[in-house]
């Protein structure tokens, strides 16, 4: 157990939770810091696969600690890998999910689009309200967002700082699903066992190939683009497992390798 952060084991999941409820689960470098170690661990462990993102009590995440920015804390120790360790990791191909069990607001809001999937508890809010305050969403929330929900939603959001309800966020498209109050953990486990389902070396291809390839102008050039966890896959025990379990008419047992 970290001193900002709580991590479990499940198999091949990996539960993350930041753990400051006490500011609304905000963030300051120690904490991304810690963060940004546990998501070290989770990319070089190969019997991880999956993991989930959550925040302890009734916040996901508020953003960057500003109490802590006003008081001159120290802000040397900000990790490359921005806020919780993930907004700038762009070389991730396993899959996160976040689990947003409530307040998801500025840099909290900005984790949660770094996660591929978003399962929202149904009191969530989400928002980018760093103009009110002075600051730019650049945390990804500037980029990650327009490239979600396209150009004039993202502006509505970005530009008044408004804050968006579960259910707005998946009629706008970025949330998945909504869920009741106190269950966006168990619904994030839901979507980490079909997950799990999958070839892991599919899985990481396929994110690969869907991120790397919105680099590209057209479709034609994204699919001739050089994605290596392709490569991987391709070269993979699990390669040869899928079909033949297919044939066997039995369950694959990957091997992740």
């Amino acid at each position: 157990m970290g001193k900002f952060s709580q991590t479990e084991r499940d198999g091949h999941l990996f539960i993350v939770t930041i753990d400051r409820p006490e500011v609304l689960n905000a963030l300051h470098p120690p904490g991304n810091a810690e963060l940004s170690d546990v998501f070290d661990e989770f990319a070089a462990d190969p019997d991880l696969w999956v993991a989930i993102i959550t925040g302890a009590g009734r916040a996901f995440s508020a953003g960057n600690d500003l109490k802590y920015q006003a008081g001159g804390g120290d802000r040397s120790g900000q990790p490359s890998s921005g806020f919780a360790g993930i907004t700038a990791r762009y070389d991730l191909n396993k899959p996160v999910i976040a689990a947003v069990n409530g307040v998801a607001m500025g840099g909290g809001f900005e984790i949660a689009l770094a996660c591929d999937i978003i399962v929202a508890a149904e009191n969530a809010v989400f928002a980018l309200p760093e103009v009110r305050v002075g600051l730019a969403a650049l945390a990804g929330g500037v980029h990650r967002l327009p490239r979600t929900i396209g150009t004039k939603q993202a502006l509505g959001m970005i530009l008044t700082g408004r804050r968006v309800s579960a259910a707005e966020g998946q009629q706008l498209g970025f949330v998945n699903e909504v869920v009741p109050e106190g269950q966006a953990l168990e619904g994030a486990r839901r979507w980490a066992a079909q997950i799990l389902e999958a070839s892991p070396m599919s899985v990481r291809a396929s994110k690969q190939a869907v991120l790397q390839g919105l680099e590209h102008a057209g479709v034609e050039a994204a699919s001739s683009g050089r994605y290596p966890a392709v490569a991987e896959m391709v070269g993979s025990e699990d390669f040869i497992e899928g079909p033949l379990a297919f044939a066997e008419k039995r369950t694959p047992n990957w091997k992740g390798r």
